[in-house]
């Protein structure tokens, strides 16, 4: 805004006493001071305003003055509520400086205006960013990108001092301004991710604010740019699968224009969206050419010509034919209303990212495709190290979820599960098949587990943990409430802990030392509890058979 819209405004009770000439200057800002030095703080073109308690006589107005004018500031304001009248010196110095000098009536507090000033420059800039944006929008649906979500992120920083970042749904950051600084911790980008699936599952209306160890973010879904939020049959389609734009900042104050740009910022990302998730076609289409191939018992040969196409694509530079792993993943709903298959492949895609790694580019060493409601995802590995070391390499059943699980399950709700199956690694075409049926089987263990969002690896086959879950519930529930009820029972009338002091026994391996040290017991109460079981089961610990039917029992309570 201009310095002589300052005069134009009666509210403010301005009154100029220097700088006529110098009105048009433009005012970027203000800042509240009684400093002798306040240069820290200035960045140029704000309106100064003061109470002139620096001022302890008449010497003091010249470097007051000059400091300001050095700083770059576009204006001086003195309140006359501390002094009445404002000094002669303060007006003569400057008058030198060719420095706009204001007098503010004892009636009007800084704070008002403090807040039309911030209002109208806030609004101006929107407006201009509106139309950077617009422009930038046309840039990037007519050709190639021109920075992606960067650019725009960079100017929400400098022109309008919003910090935004734009996250997966698992909580990926994506993009970040480089005006915002550090990066969101990896925590705190889970947080803002489950909150805002969480907010869309209830059907709330966007932006979603969120307060996050005293910050307040709003959230922005990014939609697809050619999808109205009713387009999909179901929000379960594409719940999982979208980005969202974090601000930080409370919008629930902002004006429409200013809601209207922020709109506009998500829809010029969701280009961007549209046009990495084209690119992932190529992926997508190699490995459902090779998955067809693998499913119909083609020739090993055949196969293995079509992953010599893939391994470039999805490796470049790699020189050598990679080992394979295949990851197996589905999405269920309750009812089955919602479509599970798209919903999977992309959630997959976004998964078997490293959750460090920033920016779009590590989806591309991916290819997942989809048949019916599951999703299979076949992921190179260097052959390297496994064959060197004997140490075990690839995708982790255990830790591939560890870090999307809070924003998975908020997305999830309460009617739908992620479960996903890890086989081993292969090292040629004719391992392909069994990898394939090697992580569809460790998906049905992971299935059979409670919870939203499980998974399993191709090391759980090998175990009696294979065999659990496929127990029939009435055969468990008598199982275990014959050997273990009793126990149950007994601690419930007389807090004696046998249950805890049995599974610390088996876990030593019935030595009776170890698990004395480890109870804090002495090893003739740990004899006394240990006979207190037998004595109520009618088993004897010292066997073998029995000491497997316990650990099984405990193992399916």
């Amino acid at each position: 805004m201009r310095l002589r819209a300052l005069l134009d405004t009666d509210a403010l009770g301005l009154r100029l006493l220097g700088g006529e000439d110098e009105l048009d200057r433009s005012v970027r800002g203000v800042m509240t001071t009684d400093l002798r030095d306040p240069s820290r703080y200035l960045s140029g073109g704000e309106l100064v305003l003061t109470g002139l308690a620096w001022r302890r006589d008449a010497d003091d107005s010249e470097p007051f003055v000059r400091i300001l004018v050095q700083a770059g500031v576009a204006a001086l304001a003195a309140g006359e509520a501390e002094l009445g009248d404002v000094p002669e010196d303060l007006v003569v110095a400057c008058a030198r400086h060719r420095l706009p000098l204001f007098a503010v009536h004892e009636s009007v507090a800084f704070a008002s205006i403090t807040e039309h000033v911030v209002r109208q420059v806030s609004g101006e800039r929107a407006g201009d960013l509106a139309a950077v944006v617009d422009r930038h929008r046309r840039m990037m649906t007519s050709g190639p990108a021109g920075g992606g979500p960067d650019v725009v992120l960079d100017l929400l920083g400098s022109d309008l001092d919003l910090r935004a970042w734009v996250l997966s749904p698992t909580g990926r950051l994506i993009a970040g301004s480089k005006e915002t600084g550090p990066a969101l911790p990896v925590e705190t980008c889970a947080r803002l991710a489950a909150e805002h699936l969480a907010a869309i599952r209830t059907g709330r209306r966007g932006p979603h604010r969120f307060l996050l160890d005293g910050v307040t973010y709003s959230l922005f879904p990014v939609r697809s740019s050619g999808r109205s939020p009713q387009a999909a049959r179901d929000v379960r389609e594409t719940v999982l699968s979208d980005w969202l734009l974090a601000v930080e900042a409370d919008a629930g104050d902002w004006p429409e224009e200013r809601l209207d740009l922020l709109q506009g910022v998500t829809q010029l990302i969701a280009v961007e969206r549209d046009r990495r998730d084209a690119a992932r076609t190529v992926r997508r289409r190699l490995a459902q050419e090779v998955l067809e191939l693998v499913q119909t018992g083609a020739a090993p040969a055949e196969i293995a010509a079509r992953l010599r196409v893939a391994a470039p694509v999805l490796l470049p530079g790699l020189g050598t034919a990679p080992h394979w792993q295949v990851v197996v993943a589905r999405v269920e709903w309750e009812g089955q209303e919602a479509e599970g298959g798209p919903v999977a492949q992309s959630l997959l895609e976004e998964v078997l990212v490293d959750p460090l790694a920033t920016g779009p580019e590590p989806s591309d060493r991916i290819a997942v495709a989809h048949t019916g409601d599951e999703a299979i995802a076949l992921v190179p590995l260097p052959a390297v190290s496994a064959e060197h070391d004997g140490s075990e390499t690839g995708l982790l059943a255990d830790s591939l979820l560890q870090s999307v699980r809070e924003p998975l399950t908020a997305g999830l709700n309460d009617d739908g599960r992620l479960t996903l199956g890890v086989s081993a690694a292969v090292h040629s075409a004719e391992g392909l098949r069994g990898a394939l049926e090697e992580a569809r089987h460790a998906r049905r263990v992971a299935a059979a587990r409670p919870g939203r969002v499980c998974a399993a690896g191709h090391q759980e086959l090998a175990s009696h943990v294979l065999l659990l879950p496929f127990v029939p519930d009435d055969v468990r529930r008598a199982f275990t409430a014959r050997l273990l009820d009793p126990l149950k029972d007994y601690d419930r009338r007389h807090r004696a802990e046998l249950i805890p002091t049995l599974e610390a026994f088996l876990d030593c391996d019935g030595s009776w030392t170890r698990c004395a040290t480890r109870l804090h017991l002495h090893v003739n109460t740990l004899r006394y509890r240990v006979g207190r079981i037998e004595q109520l089961t009618g088993r004897d610990l010292s066997r073998l058979e029995d000491k497997l039917d316990f650990f099984l029992a405990l193992r399916m309570s």
